[in-house]
């Protein structure tokens, strides 16, 4: 794991592309997907998830981080899965090496973050109307002092406009808000493609038009 750097990334909460059996009663609002190291992945697998561990912070996880692709029978797979992927390489920094802290953090940098207010304060709303991706930089970038990074589903075939599919913002070892740039060698989340159901997730396009979807659709 590369200590020097950790990343946030926040998961859309409404994907058009997607079926509504797919999406089992998303949130309305933006949710969480993990708390990732740039470097290293199921860095300590004898050390299991434990859901009892975060049976305090219970309510919060299951508002601000569901698992929207799955049945609410299973939950806690998210977590599971987020935990032995990240959390166990996460848990090298003192201020996240337990479950508590790692799961804690996250849900402690999230509502700092706020994301949700910041787009609606930016006038970047759910909508059937586009925007341009370099006005949601800008403004995303003017709130926050920091460049995140967004991924995007691209156009499906005879559409012009890419889907805000993940907002991912970028730390630093304490924890500080960083510009989100690729560092050099080894794989870097902020860079890489990531998979979602059936979709594809990767760095937005400039110059396309920008989708920010308003309510899950069944495309035919």
């Amino acid at each position: 794991m590369d200590t020097e750097q950790d990343s946030l990334a926040e998961l859309a909460h409404l994907l058009p592309q997607m079926s509504a059996n797919d999406c089992q009663d998303p949130p309305k609002y933006w949710t969480i997907h993990g708390l990732w190291p740039d470097k290293g992945e199921d860095c300590n697998r004898t050390w299991h998830f434990n859901v009892t561990e975060i049976k305090d912070l219970m309510l919060d996880m299951r508002h601000y981080w569901p698992d929207v692709l799955h049945s609410s029978l299973n939950r806690t797979q998210f977590w599971k899965h987020e935990w032995d992927k990240h959390g166990t390489c996460a848990a090298s920094l003192e201020v996240l090496n337990s479950q508590k802290k790692y799961f804690g953090k996250a849900l402690e940098l999230y509502q700092h973050i706020d994301l949700n207010s910041c787009l609606l304060k930016a006038g970047i709303k759910p909508s059937s109307s586009y925007y341009k991706m370099t006005a949601i930089k800008e403004a995303l970038t003017r709130f926050y002092g920091v460049t995140p990074k967004i991924q995007c589903l691209p156009p499906e075939e005879g559409e012009i406009a890419q889907t805000i599919g993940q907002i991912e913002f970028c730390f630093t070892k304490e924890l500080q808000l960083r510009n989100c740039t690729s560092m050099k060698g080894g794989s870097n989340p902020v860079e890489a493609h990531l998979k979602l159901g059936t979709e594809e997730l990767s760095v937005c396009n400039d110059t396309l038009p920008t989708y920010y979807p308003s309510e899950v659709q069944d495309h035919q």
